[in-house]
């Protein structure tokens, strides 16, 4: 199939640009690399754009009888969404309306939309399931809610065919380890915790060590690049017999700040500064997923749950690319 993949230079959106060639179909990288990576993007064709650009889309949807849409190309910071959130309600939702109003223009039915944990806000009880309150804490999640309900529908109006993946964390490298997070400036906990290791952090700081779990630490689900890349291409086969497909993309197992900082120190086999703080605002101790929906009904499941294998695949991307991308 020919697939438009809006963020495509984008961390998750080059694992699965990479993926959908490998299986056959033609990806059409559609990026304004104000966070993706040029070199990311490979052999795939390249459409540098904005999704604000409603003739720019068209015209690409049209250019290459374009089948289906992937959409990675959100902003994906809660602290900065709590800062500017009228950046993340026009990049997040007005440009995504605009992207839909383009494949209605252009009779494109399918869209794999790249939804968030964050819809869920702070869960009455884990692991959370899809049916959980929808109760997001931050504009970030309030965004992806809305895009959610936007499709919803549009969907009945019988002209949208959607998934929403709702993903809880991302990480490690995919493609053979060859595709992995450079977020500038990066949030996220493995890849920060590497750079420690790397020396290009200081230290580690670990927000909370009060928490009702086994170590004091948040619990947080992380899951492969790769096994989340196949959900969509699972997805998206499921399209052709539904209309509505909503998911939770998660490991269902936790793993702690702790447990994560020591299994960086077993890979890398490196010691490094740790710094206990207090908690955050709006941390919930606990954040894992219940994903026997997707097991169910797409037939999928995580070939790489093991944190260690996870942070592995982090690590040697990381070391072949002590400065993240060249580009």
């Amino acid at each position: 199939m020919k697939v438009l993949v809006c963020g495509g230079a984008g961390y998750i959106g080059s694992n699965m640009t990479a993926m959908l060639t490998a299986q056959g179909h033609e990806p059409i990288v559609f990026d304004n690399l104000s966070k993706g990576h040029m070199a990311a993007v490979g052999s795939a064709e390249f459409i540098k754009g904005d999704l604000a650009d409603y003739q720019l889309l068209v015209k690409t949807l049209r250019k290459y009888n374009i089948e289906v849409v992937m959409h990675f190309a959100g902003l994906i910071e809660v602290a900065e969404s709590a800062q500017a959130p009228l950046k993340y309600y026009q990049n997040n939702v007005s440009n995504t309306q605009n992207l839909l109003s383009a494949m209605q223009e252009m009779t494109v039915e399918k869209f794999v939309f790249s939804s968030s944990a964050a819809v869920y806000g702070v869960p009455r009880q884990v692991p959370i399931t899809e049916d959980a309150p929808k109760e997001p804490i931050n504009p970030y999640g309030q965004t992806k809610l809305a895009v959610e309900t936007m499709c919803h529908y549009q969907n009945q109006t019988g002209k949208l065919r959607y998934a929403s993946l709702r993903y809880f964390n991302a990480a490690g490298a995919g493609s053979n380890c060859t595709l992995g997070e450079d977020h500038r400036p990066e949030t996220h906990l493995i890849p920060r915790v590497i750079k420690t290791v790397m020396g290009k952090l200081p230290h580690i700081t670990i927000y909370g060590t009060d928490y009702p779990t086994p170590d004091g630490t948040c619990i947080r689900d992380y899951i492969h690049v790769d096994d989340l890349c196949r959900a969509h291409l699972l997805a998206l086969d499921k399209l052709e017999q539904s209309s509505e497909l909503i998911y939770n993309m998660g490991n269902g197992k936790g793993y702690s700040v702790r447990e994560v900082i020591d299994t960086v120190k077993k890979v890398s086999g490196k010691d490094f500064k740790v710094v206990e703080s207090g908690r955050r605002l709006g941390d919930p101790p606990v954040l894992t997923s219940d994903a026997t929906k997707a097991m169910k009904e797409l037939g999928w499941k995580t070939e790489l749950p093991e944190l260690e294998k996870i942070v592995d695949t982090a690590w040697k991307w990381h070391n072949k690319h002590p400065f993240g991308y060249l580009d």
